[in-house]
């Protein structure tokens, strides 16, 4: 019995330092200088995740009625607004913005029916590859005919690893 309790300790022993080993490995970022995203990331095992539902803008106007454009602003505002709601709630969790590693982005048509696709652009710049955090993401930005209310213009999901 004593001879199996010791076998079993080591075992337990043996497995854990194999699995704090593979926690403490990097995670990658595979990048591309030319870009201001990323071609991909590897995230090894035993590393945290958290991923955040689609997330929107608060609304700008609340005096605004349903489908008047005003209510949660342009591309531009809305990609701030979506922008700053992952920062608060993946920092609700103990995770920054510099931990985010993926983005996936819907945008939809504003009122003259075109994606400002400039504007998102933008907005991505002032939270990733620049001086306060220079990391960049794995990204899918996708162009839909329209979200979930009509004055909606962008949506993100975000992921988080450390």
């Amino acid at each position: 019995m004593m001879k199996n309790s010791i076998v079993f300790i080591l075992i337990a022993i043996v497995a854990f330092s194999c699995t704090n080993e593979k926690a403490k490995e990097a995670i990658r970022r595979i990048d591309r200088p030319e870009s201001s995203i990323l071609k991909g990331v590897y995230v090894p095992e035993g590393k945290d995740l958290f991923y955040t539902s689609g997330l929107v803008s608060e609304v700008l106007n609340a005096n605004a009625s349903a489908g008047d454009m005003s209510k949660y602003g342009n591309t531009y505002e809305q990609s701030i607004g979506a922008l700053q709601k992952i920062k608060e709630t993946i920092e609700a969790e103990g995770y920054s913005m510099n931990d985010v590693f993926f983005l996936r982005v819907y945008l939809a048509p504003n009122e003259t029916g075109e994606i400002d696709w400039d504007a998102w652009f933008k907005a991505y710049g002032e939270y990733f590859n620049n001086d306060e955090n220079p990391n960049k993401v794995a990204r899918s930005t996708i162009g839909v005919y329209k979200l979930a209310r009509p004055e909606l213009l962008v949506e993100v999901e975000a992921v988080a690893a450390k």
